[in-house]
């Protein structure tokens, strides 16, 4: 069930009316039921295969509370980690290996076969394994008491506001949440409500319109040349922000409507000054995960600089795995690390440099230059992410500053063509939602931006929520297109 859907528009306000109108005892129960039901629409067998990750992570996590020492608990740690993992790889990443097996065979004229395996990856399935490893993990460090109870433990898994895109969230901070009563409050309701219409505004006016100008270019990149290239790949760094964002603000306010509060998962990422800040902006809560469950049990940055540097390129190697079973996701994301070792290894070159232009007297416009540049390497490296193979995503990449003498060129009018008849008028919608979307960051960034629409007239207040839906609306794009994280 997609959020941007008919049968989410039916699903919704009546999973809520039921929530607030039966009695406490029955909310939770009616919360697992309908999260099942939510995953179920998607494809109804994958459903079992979450209801066996959770009761095998259940048990394994009520056996390790009862053992006293990590020497015994050490099996159900290994059963559990085996049992999410290894679905993961099977469903993911299994045909992927024989593939790039059988091709290194024939590169060296091995005689080698492998099966493959005719199997459709379940939706969301890499974020509730992951999210289940981080409460298996915990319980057996000792930083998480078990869940006791099947039922609570069941909707921590399944809970549908983040199931199939995340956030993904930890044992310490959502359990609790599944323990305590919700009852209805106004201000709660329509400050979730507020985050979920900004959610779709991202989603179906900014992201599933720029997707118009991004998708010719990348789904037939040989037929384009720099302009419409570069293009393309502007649309695609907003198309991404805007989508994931917005997936998240929906989860999140569908989930503070319920009373649950689920964690930030991006903190203005365009605005990030390098990419290491970049990675604690964007994606927060898999950046988390990733720093507490791989960089910190490889040593983190405690085994002296190389070391270090070497346990940031796996962590974004495996992040880029994590995101897709393909050379250019792994691409993707040594692209990433490799940035993140430049930085850390040059940083005391480019803070002189700074001296020297003097730009620590000019905050604004060293941050200026600093932005433009993150942008720049992020936008640069979302070409990988986005290409739908790796030959097609090294053209984009090789041809992005080819045929600049030739403005306005025949390909660059063939992707303003994309968006229709009136791609003008389009562009100029999108242009002034993403105008949106900027200020709104911008005003997030300068401190809140509750606290900036506090400050408007109750009636100009109003008239900005009425805006919001009627853009949604009307310049919304509705054809049911799937949330990009999805397929992850």
């Amino acid at each position: 069930m997609l959020f941007n859907s008919l049968h989410f528009l039916v699903f919704f306000p009546v999973v809520i009316g039921l929530y607030f109108a039966l009695p406490g005892r029955w909310r939770a129960p009616l919360l697992l039921v309908s999260s099942y039901y939510f995953y179920l629409s998607w494809k109804p067998a994958y459903g079992l295969l979450l209801a066996a990750t959770t009761l095998l992570d259940y048990f394994s996590g009520v056996r390790m509370s009862r053992l006293a020492s990590p020497a015994q608990r050490r099996p159900w740690l290994y059963l559990s980690l085996a049992s999410n993992l290894g679905t993961l790889f099977i469903f993911k990443y299994f045909n992927f290996f024989t593939h790039t097996a059988v091709e290194l065979a024939a590169a060296l004229h091995v005689p080698f076969a492998a099966p493959t395996l005719a199997l459709a990856l379940p939706v969301g399935v890499s974020f509730y394994t992951f999210q289940s490893v981080a409460y298996i993990v915990d319980v057996y460090q000792g930083k998480l008491a078990a869940e006791q109870h099947l039922g609570r433990f069941a909707l921590f898994v399944a809970f549908w506001p983040q199931l199939v895109a995340g956030p993904i969230e930890r044992g310490g901070q959502m359990l609790p949440q599944l323990q305590q009563p919700h009852g209805f409050d106004y201000g709660r309701v329509a400050s979730g409500l507020r985050l979920m219409a900004w959610g779709m505004f991202k989603k179906v006016v900014i992201a599933d319109r720029l997707a118009l100008l991004a998708n010719p270019a990348f789904d037939h990149p040989q037929g384009f040349e720099g302009p419409a290239l570069l293009v393309a790949v502007a649309a695609f760094t907003g198309q991404i922000y805007a989508d994931f964002s917005g997936y998240t603000d929906l989860a999140r306010g569908a989930a503070r409507v319920l009373g649950y509060n689920l964690v930030l998962n991006f903190r203005q990422p365009y605005l990030a000054t390098s990419v290491g800040d970049f990675w604690r902006r964007w994606h927060m809560s898999l950046s988390s995960w990733f720093r507490d469950y791989v960089y910190i049990p490889l040593g983190g940055s405690r085994a002296g600089k190389v070391r270090t540097q070497l346990n940031v390129f796996i962590v974004f190697l495996l992040s880029g795995l994590w995101h897709g079973a393909s050379w250019t996701f792994i691409l993707w994301g040594a692209l990433h690390g490799t940035y993140l070792i430049a930085e850390s290894l040059t940083a005391p070159s480019r803070a002189a440099l700074a001296q020297r232009l003097r730009l620590p007297a000019r905050p604004g416009l060293q941050r200026l230059l600093s932005t433009g540049t993150t942008l720049a390497l992020v936008a640069y490296a979302w070409i990988f992410f986005r290409a739908n193979s790796l030959p097609d995503a090294l053209y984009v990449a090789g041809h992005l500053f080819q045929g600049w003498g030739r403005l306005p060129t025949a390909q660059l009018t063939a992707a303003l063509a994309g968006l229709g008849r009136h791609f003008g008028a389009e562009l100029l919608v999108a242009a002034i939602a993403v105008a949106l979307l900027a200020l709104s960051d911008y005003r997030a960034e300068r401190g809140s931006v509750a606290r900036w629409l506090a400050g408007w007239p109750v009636a100009g207040r109003w008239a900005g929520y009425a805006g919001l839906l009627l853009a949604i609306l009307y310049f919304g794009v509705f054809g049911s297109s799937q949330f990009i994280y999805f397929q992850f």
